[in-house]
């Protein structure tokens, strides 16, 4: 059985979007006050004994979410083609961040993302 590590950093941000074809009120432009979670895994440990510093993963958490915050994600070239729901958020949030923690030797396990308390959509790549 292999073992590993997980650690696991939470930001927020606010942005306003609107669910097209959805038939619903949700189709009306509507905020959330957003919450993220980053989950990395590691099978080791660094010569400092962690995965990866928690500061690191949360700035670039934070550096993706900035280009989220205070937006309507409607307007963004990313959801242009598809609704930014909160799995299309998480996937997002997720292609972004690999890009930032890819060479660190540590592997962006999931997203989860809630658009409100007890709602999570979560986005990940097996294998």
């Amino acid at each position: 059985m292999k073992q590993f590590f997980e650690i696991e950093v939470e930001q927020q941000f606010s942005a306003a979007h609107r669910l097209r074809g959805s038939g619903a009120k949700c189709e009306n432009l509507h905020g959330h006050n957003w919450n993220v979670v980053a989950v990395v895994r590691g099978e080791r440990l660094d010569r400092l004994g962690m995965v990866m510093d928690f500061k690191v993963l949360r700035q670039a958490l934070l550096d993706v979410l900035e280009e989220l915050d205070h937006r309507d994600l409607n307007a963004l070239p990313a959801f242009e083609k598809v609704n930014p729901s909160a799995e299309n958020i998480a996937r997002f949030v997720y292609e972004r961040l690999t890009r930032k923690i890819v060479a660190r030797g540590v592997r962006l396990e999931r997203i989860r993302v809630a658009e409100s308390d007890g709602c999570w959509a979560t986005y990940g790549r097996q294998g």
